[in-house]
Order: C-alpha cells, then structure tokens, then sequence
C-alpha cells in the first residue's frame, strides 16, 4: 500500500478581505476518497469556508503544515513560512521580476524549494486552465458601477445606479445581480436624465476577464455598437433614455498601423507593437465609463496617457467621462492615469489631471478611477468554488510527481511540467532568464 501524501493548504493573511481558499471542502472530500492523501489546512477566522466545514469532510484543521509535501495557497507567501525542499503551488508574481516578490524567490532557492505558478499552467496552445479572470471582471464591473452612482451623487445627478453598493458589500453574486437587475428595471421603466444620454461604455477587451464585466454590464438594458459606430450615435441623436450603451475594442481597434505600414495584423501587433499607434483617446469624449479589461505589458503603446485627459479636462465644459474602471490594475500602464493600486476598503481616487496626482474620494477634476488589485477577493464563494474546480483536474498529477529526482523525470504532467519555475531551488529552462532579476547587480537597483 502506497504511503499517503500529505498536501497542505496555507491560510490566506495578505490582508483583511482575502478570504479565498484553493480547494474548497467538498473537492477535498472527493481527493480523500479517491487517492492515498492526508489534507490539512492551516485555521482561519476569515476563510470564506469555516474550519469546521474542512473538518466535516476528512480535512486536518491544523497550524502546522511541516509535516506537508506538496503546500497549496492562492496569494504569494511570506519568506519565513517556506521549508526545506518541499513544493509550493500559487500566484507567484515573479515572472515578470516584480521587484516586491524578489525576496520570496530567493527564499525560495536558498529552501531548494519547487515552485508552480498557477498563472502558467496552459494548454498546447498557451492558453491558461487555472484563473481568476471571469471572476475579476464579475467584482470590477459591480465596483465600476458603484463608482459611477458615487461619482454622480457627487455631481448631485439622480441616476439609478446610486443604489449599486460596492461588491465586498453584497452577500452573493447573486445577491449582487439581483440589485444591479432592479437598475436595469428603474432605467428600462423610467429612463436616464437626458443631460447623460447616450450613456457609453466602452470595454477593452474580450477575454475572460471583459467577459465577466460585460456579463454585469449585459443586466441593464442596453444597445452593443461597434467601435466605427460610437460617434455616429451621438451625430445622428438615434439614441433612447431607455437603455445605455456599449463597445468593444479588439486590439484592432485599439491601435492603427504606423504611416508606412501595411494593415492591421495581430501576430504582428503582438511582436512588433512598436510598429503600431494607439487611437482609444479618439473616443474619450463620447464614453461616460470606460472598462479597462485587456492584457497588457510595457512594450505594448499606452491605451490612454495622461497628456490625453488634460486635455480632454481643458475646455470650457466637463466632459463625458466620470469613471475608468481599470480592472486589469497595471500601475503606470495601458491607463497611465493608474498611478496606483487601491484596496477594498478605499476602492476609488479621482485623478487630478492638474495636479497629476490621486485624490480620495469621488470629487476634482479628472476621472474617478476604480483600480483595486484583488478583485476575485470581493466575492470569495463563487471565485474559491470556480478556481476550486477548474484545479481539481490537477490535483492528482500535482501529487504523485516525485520532487526528490531530476525535473525531465519527475512524472508531472506536461500542463504542470509549463507552469514549474523552480525545482529544487533552481530555474527550470523555460525561466532561465529570471536567474538576472535576483542577480547582485539586480538586487542593488530595484
């Protein structure tokens, strides 16, 4: 008879509002019966599944999880929980040497530790198996909203959307939805202040993570029009105060060929986005919210600079814009007004775009911008029941790996084998190049 392996789940402690685990009990239940494993998961008086609900199912509730092989956790870890060459699998946030996380990664070697990152498990086709996004998009579109009643009450404009509350706020999703379900009602039944109509929404994007704010969005009665038709809307005034509006913007639309180029390419996008102009500010003026919900990375042009929102904010009249949803939270990024990140408990800054700085609250001259960077912590249940199910699959590859050999020969399956940046405490090949983000010289100039 095998001997059981003991997998562990560390408790969650990032801060006050993540309450997510990465195994819920009933999936824990299913492990236990099906192979040799012993679980134990550490204690925790915020989880959004108690301890005794572990404990009901065959899971050990204890502070000590030395005794573990193989460490679960959905948030990055604190250097002085690792142990000797045992296996760790969460969101690392290391690939890209985000300079926070250095220290743990170099913990993590000293431990001669095996290291997999959830965000790299993919498919042939390098699509990811295991994410939060849909549920990103589900919570900042629900906080987007509530933004946008906060900004207008702000402003003293009635508007329906005054009675969204903050996702954290809101028992369920469903609960959530119920709500957001009534503004719909209030909108359809009642119409919107003509001051604000056509009312857009334009969304970047159109992966998971714009697919679960749009599933929010899609609640209220509303009109969907392409990109090259935004403008006409509001030249031809075929519009209602009935319902609001949206547009998607694919990458295509986002930017435009460099003179001299030939047309649009995606692969080419991809590889040469230095060869590409961004043209989203064109459609500034026409947006009451815009919805940031698309990948991307610094060689990629910035979607909306700073230059762009003075100006916009320099007329005579206060523009349409009153709210940036930036769900996808890149600091400095695609939205350059993103100067930093915000948490459940303060949700939303207004960035001046004469003082080029973040306010508190809703009120000043510039956007509201709604950029908290743990967005699926807002509704744990169902984000801990879909990345719960979506790793299950995993699971038994994951522990019956052998961690003691050579990584070509530790029998992980070839969607995990993608996702090992350390084993032992070294670089797997496919992240040799991160050996220079914790290098002396890299260490000294953060």
């Amino acid at each position: 008879m095998a001997p059981k392996i003991s997998l562990g789940i560390r408790r969650e402690d990032k801060n006050p509002w993540e309450r997510r685990v990465p195994l819920i009990p009933v999936h824990a239940r299913e492990l236990l019966r099906q192979h040799p494993l012993e679980i134990r998961i550490q204690p925790s008086p915020i989880r959004v599944f108690a301890d005794e609900d572990f404990r009901r199912e065959g899971v050990i509730v204890s502070e000590d999880l030395s005794a573990c092989s193989i460490v679960l956790a959905v948030k990055e870890i604190p250097e002085d929980f690792f142990r000797d060459d045992r296996a760790y699998a969460f969101f690392s946030h290391t690939i890209k040497g985000q300079p926070h996380n250095m220290p743990m990664l170099k913990r993590m070697i000293e431990r001669r530790a095996t290291l997999i990152d959830y965000e790299r498990i993919l498919d042939e086709k390098g699509r990811r198996l295991v994410f939060f996004g849909r549920q990103a998009g589900l919570a900042g579109m629900i906080d987007t909203l509530w933004a946008l009643g906060k900004r207008f009450h702000e402003e003293g404009v009635r508007t329906p959307f005054a009675g969204i509350r903050q996702t954290i706020q809101y028992a369920s999703l469903v609960e959530a939805k119920e709500a957001i379900q009534k503004v719909g009602w209030e909108i359809h039944n009642h119409g919107l202040d003509p001051s604000l109509v056509p009312l857009v929404f334009g969304f970047t994007g159109y992966g998971h993570v714009s697919q679960g704010a749009q599933e929010i969005f899609d609640l209220l009665p509303f009109e969907e029009v392409a990109p090259s038709q935004v403008k006409d809307l509001f030249k031809k005034k075929h519009y209602s105060e009935k319902k609001v509006y949206k547009t998607v913007f694919k990458e295509e639309h986002l930017v435009v060929p460099k003179p001299g180029r030939p047309g649009f390419e995606l692969q080419d996008y991809y590889h040469n986005p230095q060869n590409y102009r961004p043209v989203l500010e064109g459609f500034l003026p026409y947006f009451t919210v815009l919805v940031n919900a698309i990948y991307w990375a610094p060689q990629y042009p910035r979607f909306v600079t700073k230059k762009a929102l003075r100006k916009l904010w320099k007329g005579p009249l206060t523009p349409r814009l009153r709210v940036i949803g930036d769900i996808t939270c890149d600091i400095d990024g695609s939205m350059e007004c993103t100067v930093r990140s915000t948490d459940p408990a303060h949700p939303v800054f207004t960035y001046d775009v004469e003082k080029d700085e973040a306010v508190d609250g809703f009120a000043g001259k510039g956007p509201a911008v709604m950029a908290v960077d743990n967005l699926p912590a807002e509704i744990a249940l169902e984000s801990s029941v879909f990345f719960s199910q979506t790793l299950m699959p995993f699971i038994p590859g994951l522990v019956g790996a052998d961690y003691r050999g050579e990584f070509d020969l530790c029998g992980l399956p070839p969607a995990l084998l993608k996702a090992v940046i350390l084993f032992r405490g070294k670089f797997t090949p496919d992240y040799s190049y991160m050996r220079e983000f914790i290098s002396p010289q890299k260490r000294s100039h953060p």
